[in-house]
This record gives structure tokens, C-alpha cells and sequence, in this order.
């Protein structure tokens, strides 16, 4: 079964989390999945750079795993073939924490003589999403000023891999 349009879970809920807080610590959510997005910081990190560019979310939203891991992606190949390795910083700035639950529902020719409905439709664990609020930077890059225009490019391709519009933040540090 593919996965559901981000139409279904971009809209916040409430929060759920793997951990508990009561005293024993015992996670009451069983087999959830790990995040698709695996690195989070990539390029040369110790490096001083003149601009500093950012991809800024203007409502609030929840992004799952998957997309940032596509926005991860696509912003990071864009950076390493217009700049280079070494010429770049980029961090991801948000962690995918919450659980998203899908109570799956048996379709097709004689689907209603064994399904239950909505008793106990708690759902199952299906994947993680990063809880985003208004104007939140999700994602930061780091490169001098004479690269500016690819690093633009870079999150202008990558703001098409999330959910929600976002715009793109600009600062000059010196």
C-alpha cells in the first residue's frame, strides 16, 4: 500500500511522542517506524561564510519524514554540484518526533462483512512528522556571497518538496 497525499497529515494535531511522561518510562506506542531523514548537517561545517540563507515556513504545519528527506536531498545535490563540497554548509533544523497514526480501512468487494469500523480506530503507527510552526526556519544554508544566487536555486527547489508555502530569508553576515 503506497502512502497517503501530505493533504491527510500536514495540518497540526495533537502531539504524539514516544515518550511518556509518567514516572516508569514505558513507550505506549509500539513499532514506530524511523525517520526517513537520516543526516541532518552536510558540507564543511568549521568554515567561515559570508551569507546565511534560510527556507522559512509561513504557516503552521506538520512535515513528514519523507519530505524532508526530499527537501534534504534535492537541496544538497543542487549545493554540491553548483558550489562544491567544500564551499557549502547546510542544516536541517527541525526533527520529524511525532507519530502519525492511520487506521487502515479494507476496501473493495466484500469488505464490510470483516472489517470493524471505528471501534478502536486508534490506528497504527505509519511514519514521524516534524511539528512546524508559523514563520519556523526549516532549513539554513551557509555560503559566501558570490554563491548566493545557488544557493537561492537550491531552496527554491527544495521549498517544492514540502506541504505548505514557505519563503526564502536572506542575511549578509559580513
Amino acid at each position: 500500500m503506497g502512502l497517503r497525499p501530505a493533504k491527510c497529515y500536514k495540518y497540526l494535531e495533537k502531539p504524539y511522542t514516544r515518550q511518556s511522561r509518567r514516572k516508569p518510562k514505558k513507550s505506549y506506542v509500539k513499532g514506530v517506524p524511523y525517520p526517513k531523514i537520516t543526516r541532518f548537517e552536510f558540507g564543511k561545517k568549521n568554515k567561515e561564510y559570508s551569507a546565511e540563507l534560510s527556507l522559512v515556513v509561513k504557516h503552521s504545519v506538520q512535515i513528514r519524514s519523507n519530505a524532508l528527506e526530499a527537501m534534504r536531498v534535492a537541496a544538497n545535490k543542487k549545493l554540491s554540484v553548483g558550489v562544491g563540497e567544500e564551499n557549502y554548509f547546510l542544516k536541517v533544523l527541525v526533527f520529524p518526533y511525532h507519530v502519525l497514526r492511520e487506521n487502515a480501512m479494507a476496501t473493495g468487494a466484500g469488505a464490510d462483512r470483516y472489517q470493524t469500523g471505528m471501534s478502536l480506530s486508534f490506528g497504527k503507527p505509519i511514519g514521524t512528522a516534524a511539528r512546524v510552526m508559523g514563520n519556523q526556519e526549516i532549513l539554513k544554508i551557509y555560503v559566501d556571497k558570490s554563491r548566493i544566487d545557488v544557493a537561492k536555486e537550491a531552496l527554491r527547489i527544495a521549498k517544492s518538496k514540502i506541504p505548505m508555502t514557505s519563503y526564502i530569508k536572506e542575511k549578509i553576515v559580513a
